[in-house]
């Protein structure tokens, strides 16, 4: 597939999905978002509301169908806040009726699943994990998103699905989800603002992490949606390199301005938890590698995260106001 063609994005209004969305109709493809909860998509994109946990096969090829999709992106599932029933169906059974879905669809649907860094477990300190090594997941969510991994790579082996598998590493950017440590941490220092001083108390960040900027992340979805030799490939998408946690949340506090005192728990030992993913396959089979820093996406992080915040403050003194002007006040 190397034309333009329309893309169903599943989870198309989330952190991820809205960047992929963005990515993808900078290339000239059409988007169409699909998840169960209407919100904002990006400019430009289309609109589906589907449960795609709840959804079965027949009614998710039916949306495939309907909406006349050449590739699908699955940017959906999900691990805070769930049971492990929903994370099962969030994560395993929405792949499996994905799969069955498009295999009843008229013509062959490249089929990108974004798995995770997770899903290769923890490797000895210095260790780069590429696509040969053993997957060895040591969280709930890791062995999930290895199962989904798997199911894809099936399709695409008895020819079901041009199925591709990402493996992302941990991601940053605009819109960071609120419940990650830079979610806590950037909401924190927004609300400190106002008081010129912040005062953060945080577990040990102590954990080597292979973290990624959002912009790099959706640039390679949106490249593997079109490149022809991916059917069945694992690919690692990561900078190659691991970095702290605390050396992501100083950078945070950098961005913000905010003067910060940071009160960080002891750690239990030495710092040999450890994820850092080889990328050279992205680089040979997808032409991509990354391109921006870590700082300039905690940059972006922030900004977005002050435009948000400045604008709830401006809707809320604008409600005031016409409540004034409706009372008569």
């Amino acid at each position: 597939m190397t034309e333009p063609v329309k893309v169903a994005v599943l989870g198309g209004t989330g952190f991820v999905g809205k960047a992929v969305s963005s990515a993808l109709m900078e290339r000239g493809h059409e988007v169409v978002a699909i998840a169960r909860t209407p919100r904002p998509v990006a400019e430009g994109a289309s609109f589906v509301p589907l449960d795609l946990a709840a959804a079965g096969r027949d009614q998710l090829a039916a949306t495939l169908r309907a909406q006349g999709v050449g590739a699908v992106v699955n940017a959906a599932g999900g691990m805070w806040g769930l049971t492990e029933e929903q994370m099962v169906d969030a994560n395993v059974t929405l792949v499996a009726h994905l799969l069955a879905a498009v295999e009843t669809l008229p013509t062959r649907v490249r089929v990108v699943q974004l798995g995770s860094v997770h899903e290769y477990g923890l490797a000895p300190l210095g260790t780069s994990m590429i696509e040969a090594y053993v997957p060895e997941p040591v969280t709930a969510y890791g062995k999930l998103k290895l199962e989904c991994s798997n199911l894809v790579l099936e399709a695409a082996a008895r020819g079901a699905a041009d199925g591709v598998v990402l493996r992302v590493g941990n991601v940053v950017g605009a819109g960071q989800p609120g419940h990650s440590l830079l979610g806590v941490v950037a909401a924190k220092l927004l609300e400190a603002r106002s008081h010129g001083q912040a005062e953060l108390t945080l577990g040990a960040l102590v954990s080597l992490r292979d973290f990624l900027s959002l912009t790099d992340a959706a640039e390679a979805v949106a490249t593997a949606v079109t490149v022809p030799g991916a059917v069945g490939e694992v690919v690692n998408i990561g900078t190659g390199h691991a970095h702290n946690a605390r050396q992501l949340v100083n950078m945070l506090i950098d961005a913000s301005g905010v003067p910060t005192t940071l009160t960080e728990a002891p750690a239990p030992g030495p710092e040999t938890d450890w994820q850092q993913m080889g990328i050279e396959k992205a680089a040979a089979l997808l032409g991509w590698t990354p391109r921006r820093s870590l700082a300039e996406a905690i940059a972006e992080l922030w900004a977005a995260a002050v435009a948000e915040a400045d604008a709830a403050v401006a809707v809320a003194e604008a409600a005031v106001a016409e409540t004034d002007v409706d009372t008569g006040r």
